[in-house]
């Protein structure tokens, strides 16, 4: 079988790549409907997928990507405009399974798609709500633990011995978990005691911990910091676009007051900050593992 796999991947290079970015664009059909039922307590399963009039949309008007294209986003039933971020949504999951394919073994990459469409839904729940649920923080870390014993390869670990592997590939997944919710945990317990209120979520800290059962204590680590840095840099970048284009609050992430108020971005607001981690995560997982354990592995032996 994996020999008819590899002569048609030689034959056809170009069709594994496409089916798995056909599949991501259908899986973010779905996490579309996650995103946005998963909040409001809704079923993910029915009724399916409707307009916001309320009628049943067709399956040739659901086609990812391709039917909000051919409709120019707007609904064949009542016209109305369907937003971008659906045919976006399914973009981003399509090229995120796509990358994990090109970048790992087919079982690893596998274990990517469960933990990158994850990121997607936590992300832009978190955008929404500002809350990141515990399918996507509790659920996920499971999920790690899980996959780490299953695949091994998941933490790098390709061995002779697979019940070895299995309990060191788990084994990292643990310390990533613990590691990396206590360091969350304790810097929103400082920040707190300094600031006098809360400045962290606590879904942040359980998020990191599911980061880390996927991505190590490397990838943890670097999840939190890196996340600080991309926070910084769309932050800013937002409110020099605001500034510019005189529109307030275009480009940045929604803020709150701390008696959860919207608020216009600035000091003494909370904004969304699983997006950053997720975006830090996805880095580190997708392309940087290699350059951030190995900058690690330096630091280490400096100490």
């Amino acid at each position: 079988m994996s020999r008819t796999l590899a002569e048609v991947a030689a034959m056809h290079p170009w069709f594994f790549p496409t089916f798995v970015f056909v599949l991501g664009a259908c899986i973010g059909s779905f996490l579309n409907v996650v995103i946005y039922r998963v909040p409001a307590g809704k079923s993910i399963v029915r009724p399916g997928s409707t307009c916001g009039c309320g009628k049943p949309i067709a399956w040739y008007d659901n086609i990812p990507i391709l039917s909000w294209i051919i409709l120019r986003g707007h609904a064949r039933c009542c016209g109305r405009a369907f937003s971008l971020r659906y045919p976006f949504v399914e973009l981003l999951t399509g090229a995120a399974f796509l990358a994990c394919w090109l970048h790992m073994p087919p079982a690893a990459a596998a274990c990517g798609w469960v933990f990158l469409g994850s990121l997607i839904c936590a992300t832009f729940i978190d955008l929404d709500h500002m809350i990141i649920p515990d399918v996507f923080t509790i659920g996920l870390a499971i999920e790690g633990l899980i996959l780490s014993a299953l695949i091994p390869l998941l933490h790098g670990q390709h061995g002779d011995f697979y019940a070895v592997d299995s309990l060191r590939s788990v084994s990292e997944a643990l310390i990533g978990m613990v590691a990396g919710s206590g360091v969350v945990l304790w810097i929103a317990l400082i920040a707190e005691a300094a600031l006098k209120k809360e400045a962290m979520g606590f879904g942040d800290v359980k998020f990191v911990g599911a980061i880390g059962a996927f991505c190590g204590w490397h990838g943890a680590m670097f999840s939190i910091f890196g996340g600080a840095a991309v926070g910084t840099v769309w932050i800013g970048a937002a409110l020099v676009w605001q500034k510019m284009s005189g529109k307030p609050g275009s480009g940045a992430p929604r803020a709150e007051t701390p008696e959860g108020e919207p608020a216009s971005m600035g000091l003494g607001v909370h904004v969304p900050f699983g997006p950053m981690l997720a975006i830090a995560g996805a880095l580190y997982f997708l392309f940087l593992r290699g350059r951030v354990d190995a900058w690690f592995s330096q630091l280490t032996a400096l100490l």
